[in-house]
């Protein structure tokens, strides 16, 4: 019987970092780096456009707005029951393979809220309402609980965004945007129906391809779905099997090669909520696990992070103070001083990409944490 390869942790990450275009910046538009990833996670408006400026060569806030305006790319809750940005064709194919979990999530979310409704009317009265016209949740809530008196409205739009697939509409989701979402159907938006047969096997594989090598649990994490042990095992001659350092099977493309776990990679600022944090059962590939905490706030926040050596190793934010914005960064070790230099450069180009109209930038690190 032959046993897999084991790859170590530091295997795992380096291959991580090559799939998510962060060994070097990627010479990709920024619907192909969202198509490859596929999609970023949303939750905030900006994240998105941090996470392409520190994977791609060439990128500008207007690349990405353009994309939304011209519907080619939408903001809508999809994978793990968050607000994702994704394209077009993943939107109308991830919404009815996650279709079930995102049901599953709202009902348990709200279930008390919306006891006794029928969830198809429901869903079929709040798609109705915003394809009207594009509402917020509160206006949507309220005109949902002209129809169920007495229950709460944010659990019946809530519950309404879990049962149909709901988009973001522009300017909800440009740089630095922050007026109230308004919503409509993904399908009215798109002019296009949601795939009727969708497969899960291609995600499995384009999961691979951004995150792998990985193990079913990790793809589990990622998605939110669960029982994936059969879509693998379909497509095990299309697979390469290792083993991580705990014993666990992880699978990748046959035809993908790993980098060299002993290879340089740059220091990268990553903003709240990337991906790469939150797409593996084991995440020791990217993060130590005593870091989570700092990382991982009480109230949902993932904090933005630099990465050194390809790992998780502080947290980054700009303070804006009248025309000066100031980048702080707090390490959760010493750092180098070849280490500093690399950040500030880095640092001085993230300032330039996400503060271009302050009149002055500055640099501080914090003290070790």
């Amino acid at each position: 019987m032959t046993v897999a390869p084991q790859l170590t942790v530091r295997a795992l990450n380096r291959a991580l970092l090559d799939r998510q275009l962060l060994t070097r910046r990627a010479a990709l538009p920024a619907q192909r780096a969202v198509e490859h990833l596929v999609g970023l996670q949303a939750q905030a408006v900006n994240p998105p456009y941090l996470g392409l400026w520190t994977r791609l060569a060439e990128f500008t806030t207007e690349d990405l707005a353009g994309l939304l305006r011209d519907r080619v790319l939408v903001r809508v809750a999809l994978m793990r029951s968050t607000l994702h940005l994704v394209t077009a064709r993943d939107c109308l194919n991830l919404a009815p393979l996650l279709a079930e979990m995102l049901s599953r999530a709202a009902k348990g979310q709200f279930g008390r809220q919306t006891e006794g409704i029928d969830p198809a009317e429901l869903a079929r009265l709040g798609a109705k309402l915003t394809e009207q016209g594009p509402l917020t949740f509160a206006e949507l809530g309220r005109q949902l609980a002209l129809h169920w008196p007495g229950r709460d409205p944010a659990a019946l739009a809530q519950t309404v965004r879990n049962l149909v697939p709901l988009v973001q509409v522009p300017p909800r989701g440009y740089w630095n945007n922050s007026t109230a979402a308004a919503h409509t159907t993904a399908t009215a938006w798109l002019g296009r129906p949601l795939e009727q047969d969708p497969s899960i096997d291609e995600y499995v594989l384009r999961y691979l391809a951004a995150f792998g090598p990985a193990s079913v649990m990790d793809m589990q994490k990622w998605s939110g779905l669960t029982r994936l042990k059969d879509a693998f095992a379909r497509l095990a001659p299309m697979l390469r099997v290792y083993r991580d350092e705990h014993g666990a099977t992880l699978y990748d493309l046959a035809e993908t090669q790993l980098p060299d776990p002993d290879c340089d990679v740059p220091v990268r600022y990553l903003p709240e909520f990337d991906n790469i944090l939150l797409s593996h059962a084991d995440r020791d590939r990217i993060m130590a696990a005593r870091f989570r905490p700092r990382v991982f706030t009480s109230n949902g926040i993932i904090r933005a992070t630099i990465l050194v050596d390809g790992f998780v190793h502080g947290l980054w934010r700009i303070e804006r103070a009248r025309d000066t914005a100031t980048l702080v960064v707090e390490p959760f070790a010493p750092l180098s001083k070849r280490t500093r230099a690399a950040l500030a450069e880095e640092g001085e180009r993230l300032l330039g990409f996400a503060a271009p109209d302050a009149q002055s930038h500055g640099l501080r690190f914090e003290s070790v944490g």
